[in-house]
């Protein structure tokens, strides 16, 4: 498929729809989600069937979330503050993993697009300049939508342990705060059940 067409399907648009707009970010996310679903001839999870740890907080995970069924609320969502746009998916099926790591140059930066989002960011940049970002942006996720998985990822077999599933438990009083707290994420703190926002 070329990239309209991608960006046409219902998928791309769930995504875009999630996380607010099209960018490249986002097409990242829904190339990486897809080899790796693909890797693993899995679908979308409906509850924990599928487990996913992302290393990057930025526009990607959107992507991932909406592809792979993994949310922070089903606790088979897991972030690590790597800053690197590395995906790792589980199949408590299968026991099988994939980890699919940008490939090093595969997104090199566009200086003038580079230097655009500095103005924007900055709140320097011009009408014309606004225009001129929005369309390098697109152009840009358009060369990511359309470029073939192996110029963009590593997929490699991932041996990593397999995540328990979330834990639902009462809640208890933090000694401290009052609030309604996990147990299983409170600390001891003389002999006092504490939660770690007052730690």
């Amino acid at each position: 498929m070329n990239a309209q067409e991608v960006m046409n399907s219902e998928e791309f648009k769930q995504c875009a729809a999630f996380h607010g707009h099209v960018c490249p970010g986002i097409s990242i996310g829904y190339r990486a989600a897809k080899a790796g679903m693909e890797w693993l001839a899995e679908n979308r999870a409906e509850d924990e069937e599928i487990v996913a740890v992302v290393e990057t907080d930025a526009c990607s995970a959107d992507a991932v979330q909406v592809l792979t069924g993994c949310t922070f609320g089903k606790g088979n969502f897991i972030y690590k503050d790597h800053g690197k746009m590395v995906l790792t998916l589980l199949s408590r099926k299968t026991g099988r993993g994939v980890r699919v790591a940008m490939r090093p140059g595969a997104f090199s930066p566009d200086p003038e697009h580079t230097g655009l989002i500095q103005r924007i960011m900055a709140g320097e940049a011009s009408e014309g300049e606004r225009a001129r970002f929005q369309e390098l942006h697109l152009r840009r996720s358009c060369e990511l939508l359309e470029a073939p998985t192996t110029t963009l990822f590593n997929l490699t077999s991932a041996e990593i342990p397999m995540p328990a599933k979330a834990r639902i438990e009462p809640s208890a009083p933090c000694a401290r705060c009052g609030e309604p707290t996990m147990p299983s994420k409170m600390e001891t703190v003389g002999g006092e059940k504490i939660c770690r926002g007052c730690l």
